[in-house]
């Protein structure tokens, strides 16, 4: 058993996280923990002992850095020791990938996260792949709206392909309008999550913000434009190629995707992977990837994501 003895205000900071998390870090660390008084105890394997006071200490430059610890620190200071990137800890967090919105601050909460974030600020295209939670839709409408308020863009396009997933179009109440909208529902939450129901309303009806499927980008040559193609997995190779060549100049695009939710009749023939193939190597585009271990929603979500990728590779 080994310990380390943690004088206040450190000790302060730093315990009650710990506690609260000791069955997550007891697991990437593959050590046991324990805490008494000032001390932090833990056992196991001398290479697992050894990289957990590594990341102690890297912990603790970052309470001294920033005062304190928060959780979305700690968060991502244990995304970072699952990468192998523990000498990371405290240098990812900065001011290109914190975001103000309205009053509310933006932090990544993973080391992918925080390289998302750059990359959308420093890539006129970028590509996001991951499963669902991981963030990619959300960030990316929080760096949009970023730009839209610093007068970075003038607007705002939201698009989505509308594949029916289990349900037929045509069968939904409404005009054309009310029958796209529960696409783009994941869109608005996050729009009113940032800048509430009025404002985002507001910005709809003055075309500031628009929402429109896929097909109506077609012949667009789309300027000053912050333009995000959620969904991006459910495109043809037509589809995706035509979307990549409308944004106009002084515009950004990001494309998301989750290529283990396809939802054509043939998934093999998905336009993101053939746009992945032949695009990644140009300069000014950038391709990010998310796993489960930047899921962001419930911790449970996370163990789903694993178990199906576990059951997909014996099959």
């Amino acid at each position: 058993m080994e310990e380390i003895i943690y004088p206040d205000p450190y000790s302060q900071d730093l315990f009650p996280i710990i506690q609260k998390n000791i069955v997550q870090l007891e697991s990437t660390f593959k050590i046991d923990i324990s805490l008494r008084g000032n001390k932090i105890m833990f056992e196991g394997e001398s290479r697992y002992k050894k990289t957990f006071k590594k990341y102690l200490k890297h912990i603790l430059e970052l309470i001294k850095k920033n005062g304190d610890l928060n959780e979305d620190d700690f968060n991502l200071s244990l995304s970072l020791a699952n990468d192998g990137k523990i000498e990371m800890i405290g240098k990812e967090i900065d001011s290109k990938s914190i975001l103000k919105l309205n009053g509310k601050e933006v932090t990544a909460k993973t080391y992918n996260q925080s390289n998302y974030i750059k990359a959308m600020k420093k890539s006129d295209l970028v590509f996001s792949i991951g499963p669902a939670g991981t963030g990619k839709t959300f960030l990316a409408i929080a760096v949009a709206l970023h730009y839209l308020l610093k007068k970075g863009v003038e607007r705002i396009v939201l698009t989505r392909p509308v594949v029916e997933a289990g349900e037929k179009l045509g069968f939904l109440p409404g005009d054309i309008q009310q029958k796209v909208n529960p696409y783009f529902r994941p869109l608005y939450d996050a729009l009113y999550h940032f800048i509430g129901f009025e404002k985002t309303s507001e910005y709809i009806e003055k075309g500031i913000i628009e929402l429109a499927p896929l097909a109506y980008m077609r012949g667009r040559t789309i300027n000053k434009a912050f333009i995000i193609l959620d969904e991006g997995q459910n495109t043809s190779n037509s589809q995706m190629k035509m979307f990549l060549t409308r944004f106009g100049q002084n515009s950004k695009v990001v494309v998301t995707a989750d290529i283990s939710q396809i939802d054509l009749t043939e998934p093999k023939k998905s336009g993101i992977f053939k746009a992945i193939k032949i695009l990644k190597s140009i300069k000014g585009i950038r391709i990010i990837t998310l796993n489960s271990t930047d899921v962001i929603r419930h911790e449970l979500v996370q163990k789903i994501i694993e178990a199906y990728e576990k059951k997909k590779n014996e099959v």
